[in-house]
């Protein structure tokens, strides 16, 4: 995700991230998670699978000294244990989920797992009140493939969408 389109997320959601037990799905870097964390957050869990991710995370997580509030999972985000609620607890615990699966995958054969991922994050993982931040290309995604009971506003930057999914 583009700089820019970061800062325009986090802006958007406001003080919503203070305080927030945040998910970070497909991590990548962690960057989506550490600017949570950075501007209140009180936890994030990031979820990936790829060694260097791991790896880039872990030491961006040091840098930071943010290794308190921060869980890396190394495991696939489609996974239940990547949703499930940490140290031991249980049902919907996440106020922010940040969701940016790769674009290949949202265009391929992948796509009815990644909107049964938001199903399943929105009945075993979402806080009350909580939202799905989902990172997408543009007009890959349409407001009523989330379902009839999902509240879901796009916004538009350049050739990406973000979709804020509660």
């Amino acid at each position: 995700m583009l700089d820019r389109v970061r800062e325009a997320v986090f802006s958007s959601l406001g003080e919503q991230v203070v305080d927030a037990r945040v998910l970070d799905l497909f991590s990548g870097s962690g960057s989506l998670g550490l600017e949570a964390l950075s501007r209140g957050a009180a936890s994030a869990r990031f979820v990936e699978k790829g060694r260097e991710a791991q790896k880039a995370i872990l030491e961006n997580i040091a840098t930071l000294g943010l290794e308190d509030r921060a869980e890396l999972l190394t495991s696939d985000a489609f996974s239940q244990r990547a949703r499930s609620a940490p140290l031991g607890g249980e049902g919907p615990w996440a106020d922010l989920v940040l969701l940016d699966p790769p674009y290949p995958m949202v265009r391929g054969e992948e796509r009815g797992l990644v909107l049964d991922l938001i199903g399943a994050i929105r009945a075993e993982s979402l806080a009350e009140g909580g939202v799905i931040v989902l990172h997408v290309p543009k007009r890959a995604m349409r407001a009523e493939e989330f379902g009839v009971d999902v509240s879901a506003n796009e916004r538009t930057y350049g050739s990406t969408a973000i979709w804020y999914l509660s």
